[in-house]
């Protein structure tokens, strides 16, 4: 009786309202998890659609099914669906559905950032398949290069429409980034050392610092495209000193992580899945951990390789070429701690099996094309060919979509705790797996042929057609098996008998609880002492559906997991995380609203729109915290630990260090543009220099001091030392305005201009940003929410306000310094 009223309290604290209000207000990391995969399925059909005509128009030499104008618009859309509208948001979706359940938690670090993220990649995908819908689908590729992408070559919103969607997206991805990585860290079972959590953990971590870094170059480099196509500021046009080469750099910075930011998560759900077909434990942790590290580190280092064809120096070649073969060696690593695990074990052919078994297959003979592109000369023939096609179709599918599909039907039982009803799935496997050879392996000879990408049709006499054709029978086939596996999985859901726990005799965390899972996931949090904490304690389920762990109890109505030490598992303090709540979607609408009043021209209407996020993160951030103070509260196993309110290390505080991390690299990106166009492009340098000044440079310098000092002088009632802070910080703001309106040169006149007044405008919102919340801090003292042991909140303003007095000295500099010296 004792555990059912504790599962029935449970409930009627993590449970969302009846209704329509419950679906739109829902935090809660299952729901979330399951739209974000649902949401990304659903753009992958519309994608397979786009595909499906394209193979049409390519089935037959001079076809006229659709023309060249709408046949770029398919391939536009087909390659930035898959990309930022299915691969991320899936594994976003899959992290989001499993990680605190693999974690011991019970939820996520930030519940509503989930939510907004959720709101924001549906609206910012909902304005790509609106645009598309009404014929005004960008049409200058996914990766938009200008100056095709640019005003005089696309007068049309076609690429306003991918770089203003894209970019809304985008955030969506930010958030699943901070909120992944904190997950990770902080919120684990008692117990769960770092070298004891699951590698699908480590995968998603990789996978998040990635993302940290890897998407703000590309944010940044859409932010200037759109840029100089609305107001004509001229990054990217040469005669004014732009280069059209920064906008490779810029996207191939993001672009050539991105394939890993795809491919880690799914291998980390192979790395998961295989041991427990394979009925043993993985082979080589370790070696599979520092694999998954050097990947993200070298996959950095890699960018360059898609641009051998450039012109760039015969020593870069030389170097990029290198580490791009590197690649193979971390990735051989983890192919054959999967192959070992495989001979250590006694593999049982099921379903997710023979998803593992088509990956293998076509994932390496994607790398094995890879090693041959990553060599300058093979690549330079075979650049913008349709053996690039392949390659690419095979790393990604065979990388993503095959270990996905293993994945579905591996925790299929978890999401609907049914089983399978017919075998539908083995069809499909080998529908797909058949019709995806016959569709990719043909571009390769295609392409070795001579026949270009991106081109809607070719002549008899290319000797092209009949590969041409069984690649487009290929895909038809392939498309058959996907559709068979929606109805297997649909009859599964609808009608499929209900399962036991633990049907595959897993050892990882996500299967000690009842199926489908509940809105709180556990109802006691585990003490953890192994990698496979279910293999140790097989009974471990039962032990916390009655409440024999961690937080088994409640009080106060609270939401509460725990937050560990990152390296040693220990228990550090009680999370209390927020409710339900409309200010997710209300946020994304007000962001909706913004980025189409961008898209409509209506650039007078479109701050009003940021005003109306800023207040809303007001109250948003207001909702946090707590009055007074409660001390240690019990914990569980006679431990008494303070809750996240009067503890230092938060949540809040490693999310600030998180979000100004990706600031920071889109920022350092920033002055990388400056410095490249200065040393690179024709027209420097500039006709005309800031004029020199030293009112300004010193103004910015004693706003910054006054800034630093005063924040650390703030204590709880701190309120006058708040006050001289945030007067620091308009010192800088006004500084870096006089400098802009005053010295600098139009910023439609060069590219100089233009770079400059976007790093100005970089610090002027951090600035501002950072007065904003040193005022929020005054009216939270003056309140009563800091005060005491509560102390947290003064700790992340001060990060902030840091970042943002370096981000202006910096910029302040790198405007006055070449009036000074020229």
């Amino acid at each position: 009786m004792k555990a059912l009223k504790l599962h029935q309290e449970l409930t009627a604290i993590w449970r969302n309202a009846p209704g329509w209000r419950g679906t739109l207000c829902s935090v809660n990391h299952s729901d979330i998890g399951k739209r974000f995969i649902v949401g990304a399925f659903a753009f992958f059909a519309i994608g397979g659609v786009l595909a499906m005509l394209i193979r049409a128009q390519l089935a037959t030499p001079a076809s006229a099914f659709v023309g060249p104008e709408v046949y770029n618009q398919l391939f536009t859309m087909h390659g930035s669906i898959m990309m930022f509208l299915f691969a991320i948001p899936m594994f976003e979706g899959l992290a989001l559905y499993l990680l605190p359940k693999m974690l011991g938690a019970r939820d996520m670090a930030y519940p509503r950032l989930s939510a907004l993220g959720w709101w924001c990649y549906l609206f910012g995908g909902s304005i790509l398949i609106v645009a598309m819908l009404a014929g005004v689908a960008p049409d200058a590729g996914w990766f938009l290069y200008p100056p095709l992408s640019g005003k005089q070559w696309t007068p049309g919103i076609n690429s306003d429409v991918w770089l203003l969607g894209i970019t809304f997206v985008e955030i969506s991805a930010m958030c699943a980034a901070i909120e992944i990585a904190v997950s990770i860290l902080r919120l684990r079972a008692p117990g769960m050392r770092i070298d004891r959590m699951p590698l699908f953990a480590w995968y998603l971590l990789a996978t998040a610092a990635m993302m940290l870094f890897g998407f703000p170059p590309l944010i940044l480099g859409s932010i200037l495209l759109e840029i100089e196509r609305a107001f004509g500021w001229p990054f990217y046009t040469p005669a004014l000193g732009g280069s059209p080469l920064l906008w490779q750099h810029l996207f191939w910075l993001f672009g050539h992580p991105e394939v890993y930011i795809i491919f880690l998560p799914a291998a980390g759900a192979v790395s998961t899945i295989l041991p427990v077909m394979a009925r043993t434990r993985i082979l080589a942790y370790g070696a599979l951990v520092a694999a998954v590290m050097a990947l993200a580190f070298l996959s950095f280092g890699l960018w360059v390789h898609h641009m051998f064809t450039t012109g760039i120096p015969h020593m870069a070649l030389g170097f990029f070429s290198a580490a791009s073969t590197l690649v193979a060696i971390p990735t051989a690593v983890q192919v054959f701690a999967w192959i070992g695990t495989l001979w250590s074990g006694r593999p049982q052919m099921k379903l997710p099996m023979l998803y593992l078994i088509g990956f293998f297959v076509v994932f390496v003979l994607g790398g094995l094309t890879g090693v041959m592109l990553a060599v300058v000369p093979f690549d330079q023939q075979a650049h913008d060919t349709a053996f690039v096609t392949a390659h690419l179709h095979y790393v990604l599918v065979g990388g993503f979509v095959f270990p996905m599909l293993a994945a579905a039907y591996y925790w299929l039982p978890h999401f609907t705790g049914r089983e399978r009803v017919m075998q539908l799935g083995e069809t499909a496997f080998w529908l797909i797996f058949v019709g995806f050879n016959l569709t990719f392996f043909m571009m390769h000879l295609t392409g070795l042929l001579g026949m270009p990408r991106r081109i809607d049709t070719y002549s008899d006499a290319m000797g092209w057609t009949w590969l041409n054709l069984l690649s487009s029978v290929g895909s038809f086939v392939m498309a058959f098996g996907f559709a068979l596996f929606t109805i297997d999985v649909g009859l599964q859901i609808w009608l499929g008998r209900h399962h036991r726990r633990n049907p595959w005799h897993a050892g990882t965390l996500e299967w000690a609880m009842a199926i489908p899972a509940p809105a709180y996931n556990f109802a006691s949090l585990p003490q953890v002492a192994g990698r496979d904490p279910l293999y140790d304690q097989p009974d471990l389920g039962v032990a916390l559906a009655r409440g024999e762990g961690w937080l088994g109890a409640t009080r106060h109505g609270w939401r509460e997991t725990l937050a560990v030490d990152m390296v040693t598992g220990e228990p550090d303090h009680i999370v209390i995380l927020p409710g339900n709540s409309w200010l997710p979607i209300a946020t994304a609408g007000v962001l909706a609203g913004f980025f189409l009043a961008m898209l409509a021209g209506l650039y007078w209407i479109a701050p009003l729109f940021l005003v109306g996020v800023g207040a809303i993160g007001w109250r948003w951030a207001w909702t946090n915290g707590a009055r007074e103070d409660y001390g240690t509260l019990p914990a569980g196993q006679g431990v008494a630990l303070p809750p996240s309110t009067e503890a230092l290390g938060t949540t809040g505080w490693w999310g600030s260090v998180f979000a100004l991390a990706a600031s920071a690299t889109l920022f350092a990106s920033l002055l990388f543009g400056y410095a490249f166009l200065w040393t690179v492009a024709p027209d420097w340098p500039p006709p005309q220099l800031i004029a020199r000044t030293v009112l300004e440079p010193s103004l910015a310098l004693l706003g910054a001091v006054l800034a630093i000092v005063a924040v650390r002088r703030v204590g709880p009632d701190g309120r006058t030392a708040l006050a001289v802070a945030a007067g620091g910080q308009i010192a800088l703001i006004l500084a870096l305005v006089l400098l802009v309106v005053l010295r600098l040169p139009s910023p439609a006149s060069h590219a100089y201009a233009a770079t400059g007044a976007v790093v100005a405008a970089y610090a002027i919102f951090h600035a501002t940003l950072a007065a904003t919340m040193l005022a929020f801090a005054r009216a939270r003292i003056a309140s009563g929410h800091i005060g005491g042991a509560r102390l947290g909140e003064l700790r992340i303003v001060r990060l902030w306000s840091d970042h943002a007095a370096g981000a202006g000295v910096v910029a302040t500099l790198l405007l006055a310094l070449p009036g000074w010296i020229a």
